[in-house]
């Protein structure tokens, strides 16, 4: 029996005899859809039945490495397993892969993830009536809009915006270059910047591609991103430890929760395997922009 007809089952299930609201259907759902992508492309399970706990404990460990909040990692393992609990009550499986799956330890610290309302928060606290407010605005929103990494935001060329497909070339970690979409929030307030501020500056000879510049006319460093996202907190009254890798794993977060496919979120990342089995796959990048411009909130 199929991954699709099994969670079909499970869906009646929690509907039928769990009276579970339609919401928490839908996460428990979405939950094993995502092991389910997961197991297809990494290990070619097309089964439920055949998985084992070390399947389950890899799922695990991808999740964590995509920046999932340890709230989200534990929301997803109880979906797992409250799905293989469903499979055992049932009598498909006789022993319950899940059943030594441990939640992750959520501590007392805050996630290091914001929710949607605090992105917004962030954003309205930039001061766009300064000098500086039209390029922090650009940065922030570019940070969450295509999940950079740091040093991704400081080195982004002009020459790699390819803003009539909506697209940004990255050269990201080992200097592997790839192509990610990014939405057009963040193309506005970056062609903003770029006209109304950024082409009245004398630019230092050696930066002039470079998108994001400090006062001087350099490229703007990691530091100086990193104490303006500590200040817009503050700002903002979010008391969370966040970093500009936050909105990285926000933006993971968010897509994935709203049921963007795992393997689309990866590259669009620019994560390398995480498993043994090569799961790093050329995408359409029609199909990227598609999974940005449905499950993105500011798309």
């Amino acid at each position: 029996m199929s991954w699709n007809l099994h969670i079909t089952q499970f869906k009646n299930y929690l509907k039928l005899e769990r009276a579970l609201a339609t919401n928490s259907i839908d996460a428990y759902t979405r939950d094993v859809t995502k092991l389910m992508e997961f197991l297809d492309m990494s290990k070619k399970i097309h089964d439920p039945l055949q998985v084992k706990p070390i399947d389950l404990l890899d799922f695990i460990k991808f999740i964590h490495e995509l920046g999932l909040s340890p709230y989200s990692q534990a929301r997803i393992v109880s979906g797992i397993k409250g799905f293989y609990k469903y499979l055992s009550y049932e009598n498909f499986i006789s022993t319950d892969p899940s059943e030594l799956l441990e939640l992750p330890r959520l501590g007392r610290k805050l996630p290091d993830t914001l929710s949607i309302h605090e992105i917004d928060q962030l954003f309205e606290a930039i001061d766009m009536s300064k000098a500086s407010g039209p390029r922090d605005r650009a940065m922030a929103e570019t940070l969450y809009s295509a999940g950079l990494r740091v040093s991704e935001l400081v080195n982004l060329k002009i020459s790699n915006i390819y803003d009539d497909v909506g697209f940004l070339r990255i050269l990201g970690k080992g200097n592997k270059e790839r192509l990610t979409p990014i939405g057009k929030s963040a193309l506005k307030f970056i062609k903003s910047y770029q006209y109304e501020v950024r082409n009245h500056m004398q630019i230092k000879p050696g930066h002039e591609d470079y998108l994001f510049l400090n006062k001087w006319g350099s490229r703007i460093s990691r530091v100086s991103i990193f104490t303006l996202i500590k200040n817009l907190a503050l700002r903002a009254g979010i008391r969370k430890n966040i970093s500009p890798h936050t909105f990285r794993h926000s933006f993971a977060t968010h897509l994935i929760e709203g049921g963007a496919d795992l393997r689309a979120v990866q590259e669009m990342l620019g994560h390398e395997s995480i498993t043994t089995t090569e799961i790093y796959t050329h995408l359409d990048r029609d199909y990227l922009k598609q999974m940005i411009k449905e499950f993105h909130p500011r798309s």
